[in-house]
């Protein structure tokens, strides 16, 4: 049943600059809780990157992790949200959810809950085993991440909290896995960080060949039964603040 909460679409992406795509979700952050912008979910291709959390920002091999990433054909960013390094590329689908909450701390679990429930529904109805929880091993280990047959990670998720709104953001990885164990297996040795590459799947090595946009339509599908949902893009003056903020999310 679909509700009077009313949420903007927009699957606008910025793979041409990998840093200003974060910081368009920053930007847009930032806009939805100053009232600016509406609640707005994008669903986008993402660029070939290795996402750097605080954690690994701090870690002794950081540095060694960056060039780790860069030399495996992967440009380095420092994430938006908290967890460990993630890994996105041509084959995966990335999501920011970004919520108006006069309260957000209040509602962090449920927010992890909606959205790991959302896309488990949304992989099952393509065909998926799709199952919510952590698969011991997992790279960038959460308890909301999405995986198949209890295996499998397929999707991670994390969030940003600031006054009066929050971003719930990850990937879903269509395909592509192998990539994402080659350049994360030395990036995480790097790291001093434990990671199982055999726990890294795709909807691909479920399903077999799988279209992106298959993909997207199935998460829109799922949004849309149960929000109001409309296509829409992103303000200029968003867009223009995001460039401000892209430095300061590009890794050393």
């Amino acid at each position: 049943m679909t509700t009077e909460r009313k949420i903007r679409l927009t699957t606008e992406s910025f793979a041409h600059r990998p840093a200003l795509d974060t910081a368009v979700s920053r930007a847009v952050l930032q806009r939805v809780s100053e009232g600016i912008e509406p609640e707005t979910l994008r669903l986008y291709r993402p660029a070939a990157i290795v996402a750097f959390g605080p954690q690994d920002i701090r870690a002794p091999g950081y540095q060694q992790a960056i060039a780790a990433a860069r030399g495996g054909g992967f440009e380095a960013i420092n994430r938006l949200v908290g967890g460990r390094a993630a890994v996105f590329h041509e084959e995966t689908l990335a999501f920011t959810w970004t919520i108006p909450d006069p309260d957000p701390r209040q509602n962090i679990d449920v927010r992890f809950q909606e959205i790991a429930d959302l896309l488990t529904v949304a992989l099952r109805s393509l065909g998926v085993d799709a199952r919510t929880g952590e698969v011991a091993g997992e790279y960038c280990p959460g308890k909301y991440s999405v995986n198949a047959r209890g295996n499998k990670k397929l999707m991670g998720v994390g969030q940003r909290i600031i006054s009066k709104a929050t971003h719930v953001g990850g990937v879903v990885v269509v395909g592509g896995s192998q990539r994402i164990r080659d350049v994360l297996t030395p990036v995480y040795q790097a790291l001093q960080v434990d990671m199982e590459p055999s726990t890294i799947g795709s909807i691909g090595d479920e399903l077999g060949a799988t279209n992106l946009d298959d993909v997207r339509q199935a998460i829109i599908e799922e949004f849309a039964s149960r929000y109001d949902l409309s296509d829409g893009t992103l303000a200029t003056d968003t867009v223009a603040l995001a460039e401000t903020l892209e430095p300061e999310h590009i890794a050393p």
